[in-house]
C-alpha cells in the first residue's frame, strides 16, 4: 500500500518504511511523531479525494539538515557584469511508520 501525501508545497509517494526528505518542518525536534493527511491512496483499490482524506500516514522525524550547496551565477555579456551566490536548501528525514485508515 502507498499514499501520496503533500508537505512544504511538494506531494510525495511514500510507503511504511520510507525515509523521505522534505522541506524543513522547524517546530518539530528528532524523534517527534507526525500525522500527515493523505491526498491518494493505492494499493488493491485507488482511493482519493473524500476517501483518501480518511487516511493518516504515520511518520517520525528522524534528523534535521542541509542538502549540497548550489552555486547560481549571473552573466551579462558586454558589461562586465558577473554574480556568483550560493545556496543550501534545509530539510527534515522523515521515516513513514505506517498508513492507517
Amino acid at each position: 500500500m502507498f499514499a501520496i501525501i503533500q508537505t512544504g508545497g511538494k506531494q510525495y509517494r511514500v510507503q511504511e518504511g520510507d525515509v523521505i526528505r522534505v522541506e524543513k518542518l522547524p517546530k518539530n525536534e528528532a524523534g517527534d511523531k507526525l500525522d500527515l493527511t493523505a491526498l491518494m491512496v493505492g494499493g488493491e483499490q485507488t482511493l482519493f479525494g473524500a476517501d483518501a482524506a480518511k487516511f493518516t500516514v504515520n511518520a517520525e522525524v528522524v534528523d534535521h539538515g542541509k542538502l549540497k550547496k548550489i552555486y547560481i551565477r549571473k552573466y551579462k555579456s558586454g558589461v562586465q557584469y558577473r554574480r556568483r551566490t550560493g545556496h543550501r536548501q534545509q530539510f527534515t528525514a522523515l521515516r513513514i511508520t505506517g498508513i492507517q485508515g
